[in-house]
């Protein structure tokens, strides 16, 4: 073979005009319109005194510790509010968090009596805490009006790729009660309304954090609350699930603390922040203090929205930043200090900020 010869026709190939063959183009996008930031906000204070698992807001126990703000639709402001009061309160001690709801209802109903069952097929309270703040690694709590329950860890919203739903998790050392003010299962009466107090270790909060034990004066948990609440009509003197107003399918209300604005619970960016105080409840007040770090983490969760609609589109990732428009996101100057890697199948997005070089990947892991 004539290697001399194969060389200069290499080169020469080489040298070819990429004009003569088509351009490659991003096909136009007009990405939605980026959200504000802006979940609801908590203090938790110290517990004033021991808290006795029995599922009533006792006075002496509750009274001191501040109200979350009402529970509204999943999906904020696309929806009515709903037409049963829902609050919740939070505090801790050296042991854990407690956690308490209460939930307006004139028929207190429940049928599923076995742990790790779907309780959601019933009417329910649930809780997502996510206290590393990365959106993965998170644990759900849900209970109904039998006590019955469900824990559950997961690695990652349903979302992402690689997700794993462990239904066989447990808290360890977590303690629960139900108080129905009114009678169980009973629809020829009026009940007033059911509540749950939830205690749970620190040891069982942390697990999913290394390294992490115990909490922290100022320290800030991704938390949120919903109850799922199943429109129904008594027939034969039983509770029937029935459609909402105006709709032909039999489907659930949603009622949550901080909403999502559609109806999926597992997007942990837009659930509460949780503030930990040192001040015992009702002697003195703290300040929420927003960390400055989550509008950076915001700036590179709306890219991640991007780079979802960008695939939808175009069948891969962007390899470009400004294939996404960080300009539309954020101010020209923070733009120009975001980076993007890329392999066939996965991205990573970098964005420097004062001492720290924030990242998000194909994954929605942000660190």
């Amino acid at each position: 073979m004539n290697y001399t010869k194969l060389f200069l026709s290499v080169v020469a190939l080489s040298q070819v005009s990429l004009s003569a063959f088509p351009a490659l183009k991003d096909k136009e996008i007009m990405y939605k319109t980026p959200e504000p930031l802006n979940p609801p906000t908590y203090i938790c204070y110290k517990a004033p005194s021991k808290i006795t698992i029995d599922g009533k807001l006792s006075k002496s126990e509750w009274d001191a510790i501040p109200w979350t703000s009402d529970f509204v639709d999943i999906e904020g402001d696309k929806q009515p509010l709903p037409y049963l009061q829902t609050r919740a309160k939070m505090t801790y001690d050296q042991d854990g968090m407690y956690f308490a709801v209460l939930m307006e209802e004139p028929h207190v109903w429940a049928t599923i009596k076995e742990h790790d069952a779907v309780i959601y097929y019933d009417n329910d309270f649930e809780i997502f805490l996510n206290p590393s703040g990365d959106t993965h690694n998170y644990l759900e709590y849900e209970i109904n009006a039998y006590g019955t329950d469900w824990d559950l860890f997961l690695n990652k919203p349903y979302r992402d790729p690689g997700n794993i739903v462990l239904n066989n998790w447990e808290f360890a050392g977590m303690k629960k009660a139900v108080y129905v003010d009114g009678t169980l299962n009973n629809p020829k009466d009026k009940d007033k309304s059911w509540s749950v107090e939830v205690f749970i270790p620190w040891k069982s909060i942390y697990q999913v954090m290394r390294g992490k034990e115990k909490p922290q004066d100022g320290d800030q948990l991704r938390i949120n609350f919903s109850r799922v609440q199943w429109p129904t009509k008594i027939e034969n003197n039983k509770y029937v699930k029935v459609p909402k107003q105006g709709q032909d399918k039999i489907a659930e209300y949603n009622w949550v603390w901080a909403p999502t604005g559609v109806i999926n619970i597992h997007l942990p960016e837009y659930w509460g922040y949780v503030q930990l105080s040192n001040k015992v409840a009702g002697k003195g007040e703290d300040v929420f203090k927003a960390n400055p770090d989550e509008e950076y983490k915001w700036i590179l969760r709306q890219l991640y929205y991007r780079q979802q609609e960008y695939k939808s589109v175009n069948g891969e990732y962007a390899s470009k930043v400004s294939s996404l428009k960080p300009e539309e996101v954020c101010k020209p100057e923070v733009a120009k200090r975001i980076k993007l890697y890329t392999t066939p199948g996965y991205y990573e997005l970098t964005l420097s900020a004062p001492n720290k070089l924030w990242h998000i990947r194909h994954d929605g892991l942000v660190w």
